[in-house]
């Protein structure tokens, strides 16, 4: 029987947790997120990259835990605004917008643009708490709808349009979309080496010593 291990995804949001869970149910790990432990100081997501974000949450919550942590970032990217909303895909306009108000910008920020090529990228990073970690990424392509369509997902799924299926992200199930999107072929790449990966951390988790107990000492 192999040993279980805990790893904590760092995020507090359960959807993307019960995700996670659903693709690691066969394998000896105890997913924990941020939600199960106690308050701990939030991550300034000020990186130039995808990758700078995510390895900087996943080693910021590995150091601060002692346990081993996976993060993600992600975003939308638009060659006709410039590569945006890019890293800042989540505070698009401003903090305060919401999912829907950051699409509408969207759309009129590329209002009578031609191209309307697009793409999502996502970077997994695994990290333990000497700050070692793994690195993940992957892309969809995609374009621009002329409009917000479907109900599903979240952020820019409504705008998003995949053409080979002939819907935007947020007209697919879940099924289909963890099939195509950045942060489900990103996931895979995970998936397949998942065991190599538990070995790797493991073998990078700090041994604890251990003293003998000496005079009024209790042990």
């Amino acid at each position: 029987m192999r040993d279980v291990l805990t790893l904590v995804i760092a995020t507090k949001n359960t959807g993307k947790l019960i995700e996670i869970a659903a693709l690691l149910k066969n394998y000896p790990v105890n997913l924990k997120s941020l939600s199960d432990f106690g308050p701990i100081p939030s991550v300034e997501e000020d990186g130039a990259t995808f990758d700078d974000n995510a390895y900087k949450k996943a080693a910021f919550t590995a150091r601060v835990l002692g346990l081993p942590a996976l993060a993600d970032d992600s975003g939308l990217v638009v060659p006709a605004l410039g590569g945006g909303p890019g890293i800042l895909s989540a505070r698009y306009g401003g903090d305060s917008l919401t999912d829907a108000q950051r699409c509408d910008l969207l759309l009129q920020n590329l209002r009578g643009k031609n191209d309307r090529q697009a793409s999502f990228s996502c970077v997994i990073s695994i990290a333990t708490p000497t700050g070692v970690a793994l690195t993940y990424e992957a892309r969809c392509e995609g374009l621009i709808a002329e409009s917000a369509s479907g109900i599903n997902g979240f952020g820019y799924d409504p705008i998003f349009y995949y053409p080979p299926l002939n819907k935007t992200f947020a007209e697919l199930t879940s099924q289909e979309k963890s099939q195509i999107s950045h942060r489900g072929k990103a996931l895979k790449e995970l998936l397949a080496e998942f065991d190599n990966v538990l070995l790797w951390l493991q073998q990078q988790m700090p041994v604890l010593e251990k003293f003998p107990c000496h005079g009024s000492v209790t042990c």
